[in-house]
């Protein structure tokens, strides 16, 4: 992995950082403020944007290049630890909700890192570099928690009023190491961008919308309640920050093997295992005591098969494009994929509310399930070397 891979590894650090620090205060926050089931609304708004960022993304990277569209996603999510920050000093629901609009536009944006990490990297290279990029989140799973727990009460009339603003640093530093990444310049704009029923007709892209999303959308699903479940349990703050922390551990850390694991056994076993370790997540939910250490296992394992879904399925998606249509189709997966997510991240909640957590985790079955099968029919479609290399992953 060459410099610029190692760079665009820190500034995904940084950026998950901030959105691992909301997942800890977010449902909180909103329980605090609203006292409602609509306290996971702003990890669902905030998912909206994320889905939105696509269409930032998709005018601002053939514009501005890679490095200016991800400065400008670094002031978006600079706005959003902002306006968190004066709805929790105001104490008003809304402010705190209209917060996670730029924080999720910030964050969508930083999603594209991965995409530009296959871009700088040599061909065969391409799994592991998308892989490392996102094992940077090992480094936010440390960063962000941590700083909730040392910083919360801070401000003891307004708790995580603090945090935020101490959130705010991390997007300046990555705007800074961002100066020193060599990117490719921005793409040449085909005069008739390619239409999107073309898009949706190739079997790669399907495979990749449908891996990601379902290991993305049950994810949230899961742990956007955990930290409220945990309260209800009797588990503080602390107990929610370390059960995180172990989570975005779980999610991230496999970066750096993912990318080799994906070219010695073949990029659809490794979704299919992430699968297989997202069942176990639900199955230590539902089956055992609600102790720390079961939400821990249940969280591990829950990061573990995001890793591999969420890595499969953008390694298939570098396979489904020409250069110049690669914005297109990026932000054209990131829209379907995050879209899924918000509704998966209002629902949480409600699901919570109404039906109670092993239900919730229930329903992460069926999409899993359905992920099994669309992957099964793509290997075995992609099984001959003719249509589909090996080394192409």
């Amino acid at each position: 992995m060459n410099k610029n891979v190692w760079l665009l590894f820190a500034c995904q650090a940084l950026t998950s950082a901030v959105m691992s620090g909301q997942t800890v205060m977010a449902s909180l926050v909103g329980y605090k403020l609203s006292g409602t089931a609509l306290n996971t609304l702003p990890i669902a708004i905030q998912m909206v944007a994320v889905m939105a960022a696509s269409v930032v993304a998709g005018y601002a990277f053939p514009r501005f290049g890679r490095r200016g569209g991800f400065w400008l996603g670094c002031a978006i999510m600079m706005c959003g630890s902002m306006t968190f920050a004066l709805g929790i000093y105001t104490g008003n629901f809304v402010i705190y909700c209209l917060g996670a609009i730029p924080a999720g536009l910030g964050f969508g944006i930083a999603q594209h890192l991965r995409f530009a990490a296959a871009e700088v990297a040599d061909p065969h290279a391409k799994a592991r570099a998308i892989s490392l990029v996102l094992a940077g989140g090992v480094v936010a799973a440390i960063i962000g928690p941590e700083v909730v727990k040392r910083t919360n009460a801070l401000i003891p009339d307004d708790v995580f009023l603090a945090t935020y603003l101490c959130l705010l640093v991390l997007p300046v530093i990555t705007a800074v190491l961002l100066s020193f990444v060599r990117v490719p310049p921005a793409p040449i704009r085909s005069s008739v961008p390619v239409p999107f029923r073309a898009i949706f007709a190739r079997p790669d892209f399907v495979t990749a919308v449908v891996s990601s999303l379902v290991g993305y959308g049950t994810m949230i699903l899961v742990m956007a309640s955990t930290p409220l479940q945990m309260l209800m349990c009797g588990l503080g703050v602390g107990a929610s920050a370390d059960v995180i922390r172990v989570h975005s551990i779980a999610m991230y850390l496999p970066g750096f093997v993912t990318g080799r694991l994906i070219q010695k056994f073949g990029v659809h076993q490794i979704i299919i295992a992430g699968g297989v370790l997202t069942l176990g997540c639900v199955a230590v939910n539902v089956y055992q005591p609600p102790l720390l250490a079961t939400f821990m296992i249940a969280l591990g394992l829950l990061g573990l098969g995001w890793n591999f879904m969420f890595v499969g399925g953008t390694t298939i998606l570098t396979t489904a494009y020409a250069p110049e249509e690669r914005v297109r189709v990026q932000a054209t997966h990131d829209f379907i994929v995050f879209g899924s997510v918000a509704l998966t991240a209002v629902t949480s909640g409600a699901v919570q509310a109404t039906a109670g957590w092993e239900a919730l985790n229930l329903t992460a079955v069926p999409p899993v399930l359905i992920a099994f099968a669309v992957v099964g029919w793509h290997w075995v479609a992609r099984s001959r070397p003719a249509v589909l290399r090996p080394s192409t992953f």
